[in-house]
């Protein structure tokens, strides 16, 4: 017989590989923290961007939208630009397609890039997105890390020119639904609504910004205690907590708001102990927004996302054998006033599909410019 030293030793031997697999389900996940310096560095940029846009620019608008400005090179009454702000932990997969989206049209865009540390990314010598890079940091899901991101692409992009007067927060796995010009004359043509915010310019009228903002959603009560039964109050009731998607389109004041915000942000930053109902991206900018100037949003976005079979948080992604012409023309009807502009998510596979598709159509530009 064995004796039972040997045997506890055998079964601790067998249970080693078994430790390694099944703990990680049951221990609680590290999360990518927000160290106090990092913190520090997004705070400065954050003051300068708002110093820079409160000395600048925005000092009237008239009826034709278009902001009265000195730009850099001293042209009065310049066009307003959309700064375009890709989020991303892979490679740009879709780039050519948003090369051709962007063609003969720089005057009118800017490109920010926050793309993760980890991630590899491939851009060609002379592409639009080459040297867009801005100082990034790591992004997990289920962490306040993703707000940091898109904050940081706000400040940067409000810093760097004050012509940006959109700001489309964009995905890897994001295509363009409409020609760029389609997309200009959308956003830059859409009602001005009034607003009392900010009190300081009532007497203008201001764009509108394209954001999801919903309340009453089934699993918003778990989502708002994530945190702790208690934890949002009293900066967040909730009755004041809203969801919304992580992709949107935001008009200049707003992008002002949400980088000038330190109350709300106090709350968000925290981590959460349910990471299964924590989508802290999803909830900051549609609660923040809600709360300061409800008026001022359209309460929908302008990227179409297909939920109807998605598995862990994670939407419908669509694969080479669906993509069609009647696919796009589908992706583009809204309930809403305007068409969708950009929908996801696709696989890194469809580009050449959707290339393809392009080019059967007799040029590339032309699959842009359907229905325009």
């Amino acid at each position: 017989m064995f004796s039972t030293p040997f045997v506890l030793s055998f079964a601790l031997l067998l249970s080693l590989p078994l430790l390694f697999l099944f703990a990680p389900r049951f221990l609680p996940p590290k999360h990518v923290q927000i160290s106090l310096p990092d913190e520090l560095d997004d705070l400065a940029l954050f003051r300068r961007a708002t110093l820079s846009s409160s000395s600048s620019l925005l000092l009237n608008h008239h009826h034709h939208h278009h902001y009265h400005a000195v730009s850099r090179l001293g042209t009065t009454n310049p066009k307003p630009k959309i700064a375009f702000l890709f989020l991303t932990n892979t490679d740009l997969h879709f780039a050519p397609l948003w090369e051709l989206f962007f063609q003969g049209h720089k005057p009118l865009f800017n490109i920010y890039i926050h793309a993760d540390p980890s991630a590899k990314l491939t851009i060609p010598p002379g592409s639009v997105f080459e040297n867009r890079f801005i100082a990034a940091r790591k992004t997990e899901r289920a962490s306040p890390t993703l707000i940091s991101a898109a904050r940081r692409l706000l400040a940067t992009a409000l810093l760097d020119d004050p012509l940006n007067s959109y700001f489309a927060i964009i995905s890897q796995h994001c295509i363009p639904l409409h020609s760029f010009q389609f997309a200009y004359r959308t956003l830059l043509s859409s009602p001005q609504i009034s607003t009392e915010s900010p009190p300081e310019l009532t007497q203008f009228n201001y764009p509108t910004s394209f954001i999801e903002i919903l309340s009453g959603e089934p699993q918003l009560w778990d989502r708002y205690t994530a945190r702790g039964e208690n934890v949002m109050l009293p900066e967040v009731s909730f009755e004041r907590f809203r969801v919304g998607s992580q992709f949107f389109v935001l008009a200049r004041r707003h992008a002002l708001l949400v980088i000038k915000d330190r109350r709300l942000w106090r709350k968000f930053r925290l981590p959460c102990l349910n990471t299964q109902s924590c989508y802290p991206e999803e909830h900051y900018f549609p609660t923040l927004l809600s709360m300061e100037d409800p008026n001022g949003c359209s309460h929908y976005t302008l990227t179409r996302v297909n939920w109807t079979d998605s598995f862990d948080g994670h939407p419908h992604v669509y694969h080479p054998p669906e993509i069609s012409l009647n696919l796009i023309h589908e992706l583009r009807v809204s309930n809403s006033t305007y068409s969708y502009l950009f929908a996801r998510k696709f696989s890194p596979d469809c580009l050449k599909p959707l290339l393809d598709l392009a080019s059967g159509m007799g040029n590339l530009v032309s699959f842009l410019r359907i229905g325009n």
